[in-house]
């Protein structure tokens, strides 16, 4: 009997020896793993501290930040993005030659989101930092989801806005059924920005499928050069931290689209859009010039809704060269007056 208990416990013994060598390695592993999260979220967050200023208004905190010199343009970023993807966007697309401003929409980074916040008042809100800032008019240019609070801007305020640009925006809703794959990517890619780690992990862990969920299928991520993929991983890397973003990601997931109103967008408009971006679908570019008076649409055959990265010389010539137009055509009619 005393020699069975002996194995007994010498077979425990081995056990948890196994159990304990096993442990050490996963805490071993799993060291580099913490220590690289914890300073990526230290950067992070002192990135997103460092230069952006915050003011009151009726509707809560606004954030925002500027840069460059030039006729004024606001920048409007896209979900999961923040002032710090508006200057992004600016660095870009626009360039040397304009000034630019880039707000943070309603629950991203140190905006405030208030419950039955709409689209309506994230137009007017961009009304008040204009005129705290001192800015008459100004060119809009929208990625993404920001395109449903720019267009409401130019409808509301069009004494505002000189030109819009719009670029892979959400505009109007559709019951077609590639929308239903659509609003699943949008709700996965929302559920991602709830926890820093979460988000962290997952884009680092499974890069290819996130991108993937970013409206691009697998030929446009397989074809992408260096040059485009390192824009595309540094815009998934700049939505940390992600945590701060939540709100606004989930209020971009249900809010209503503008659909029809925007036929009272006046400003002369640009629309550029992927016909193969499988998260804001093309029927919203089409929507677009079909609806805005005299809007011009810009397509491509392939980009998906990585269209920024994947077309980038020619998305950024498309947009300097419409805000060139409107700006010299507002020169020669003050000129006239």
């Amino acid at each position: 009997m005393s020699e069975r208990r002996g194995r007994k416990r010498e077979s425990t013994q081995r056990r948890m020896a196994v159990a304990a060598v096993a442990a050490a390695a996963a805490v071993a592993a799993a060291a580099p793993v913490a220590l690289a999260y914890t300073l990526d979220m230290r950067r992070a967050y002192g990135r997103i501290r460092a230069s952006s200023t915050v003011i009151p208004s009726p509707y809560g905190d606004i954030e925002y930040t500027t840069g460059g010199s030039g006729p004024p343009v606001v920048v409007i970023h896209g979900s999961g993005g923040g002032c710090d993807q508006g200057e992004l966007i600016a660095h870009s697309l626009l360039g040397d030659g304009f000034g630019w401003i880039a707000p943070s929409r309603f629950g991203y980074l140190r905006s405030t989101f208030s419950e039955g916040a709409t689209f309506v008042e994230q137009a007017h809100a961009y009304a008040l930092l204009l005129d705290h800032l001192g800015v008459r008019e100004a060119a809009v240019v929208a990625l993404s989801h920001g395109g449903p609070s720019a267009l409401l801007f130019a409808a509301l305020h069009p004494e505002r806005v000189s030109s819009l640009a719009l670029v892979s925006c959400g505009v109007a809703s559709t019951a077609e059924p590639a929308q239903e794959s659509a609003d699943h990517r949008g709700t996965m890619l929302a559920s991602l920005f709830r926890h820093d780690a979460l988000y962290w992990a997952v884009t680092r862990l499974f890069r290819r499928r996130v991108t993937a969920l970013m409206g691009a299928d697998d030929a446009v991520i397989g074809a992408l050069t260096p040059e485009q993929r390192a824009l595309v991983d540094e815009v998934i890397d700049r939505m940390n931290p992600a945590a701060p973003r939540a709100a606004g990601a989930a209020f971009d997931n249900r809010a209503a689209l503008p659909n029809a109103r925007i036929a009272a967008v006046r400003a002369p408009t640009l629309i550029v859009h992927a016909e193969d971006d499988r998260l804001q679908l093309y029927h919203n570019a089409e929507f677009a010039v079909r609806t805005i008076p005299d809007a011009r649409l810009v397509s491509f055959a392939r980009g998906g809704h990585l269209l920024m990265a994947v077309q980038l010389a020619a998305v950024r010539e498309a947009v300097r060269n419409h805000l060139h137009t409107v700006s010299s055509a507002g020169k020669r009619g003050r000129a006239c007056a």
